[in-house]
């Protein structure tokens, strides 16, 4: 089943991202030297266990923070996703060919 796009999920979809991962431990690694042995050769791991952790608590904190505001704090929920948004402005829309089934 093709999932339709639609621009306002799209819009909160990106601000949840760049809340929840850009705006995290995620940007550290980003902002580092890119490795030139290892740089695009997909057989080589590019973020240890401990930092993909890392990443992932921070990422379930912002989730959790951001879901908990939109049932509870409606207004701050908004103010969230407007400060998202403002970092996802030139960002591609989402992929919705199919959804992912795993």
């Amino acid at each position: 089943m093709k999932m339709p796009l639609d621009p306002a999920l799209s819009l909160e979809a990106k601000a949840l991202t760049a809340l929840a991962f850009r705006n995290g431990p995620i940007e550290d690694l980003h902002a580092g030297k890119p490795c030139s042995l290892c740089s695009g050769r997909p057989e080589y791991s590019h973020v240890s266990n401990e930092e993909m952790k890392k990443i992932m608590k921070a990422a379930v904190t912002a989730m959790y923070r951001l879901l908990w505001q939109r049932e509870n704090d409606p207004l701050a929920y908004r103010k969230s996703l407007a400060l998202g948004q403002r970092y996802t402005q030139q960002w591609d829309d989402p992929d919705v060919e199919t959804p992912r089934q795993r």
